[in-house]
């Protein structure tokens, strides 16, 4: 079983960071998608308050429950930050969507122990993985 095949059949709770409330939108369909693969999702945006029926936060530090994964659909300017606050919190990986990288701040997080996959969508691998079964 390879890294992200052990990520996706062990992990119960991603965060996404970056997630709207607007259904054209790609964060919202890719978590829409995992939410109904039984995934529980967790919005973190600070404009959101309710996404996918789950209650939003402005920080990954703001979420309650332990995070498996951190799903980013930031920019790559962007990642820095939000990788410091998953090393902070215990965050299991980190998962930067298509064309997301930065390869300084994904060097940090494997430091720290998080399983980094970068510039590949979550969704498009789960459903190969269910292809693959």
């Amino acid at each position: 079983m390879d890294t992200i095949d052990t990520l996706l059949t062990h992990a119960k709770t991603i965060a996404v960071v970056g997630l709207s409330s607007k259904p054209d939108r790609a964060s919202y369909q890719v978590a829409a998608y995992m939410q109904q693969h039984g995934y529980r999702i967790i919005p973190v945006n600070p404009k959101e308050d309710i996404v996918l029926g789950e209650q939003g936060y402005a920080t990954l530090r703001d979420v309650p429950v332990h995070i498996d994964i951190v799903n980013v659909f930031r920019a790559s300017k962007d990642v820095p930050p939000i990788i410091d606050e998953a090393i902070a919190i215990g965050a299991g990986a980190i998962w930067l969507q298509l064309e997301i990288t930065h390869p300084d701040a994904e060097a940090r997080a494997r430091s720290a122990g998080l399983v980094v996959v970068a510039n590949r969508c979550i969704k498009i691998d789960h459903a190969q993985r269910l292809r693959n079964v």
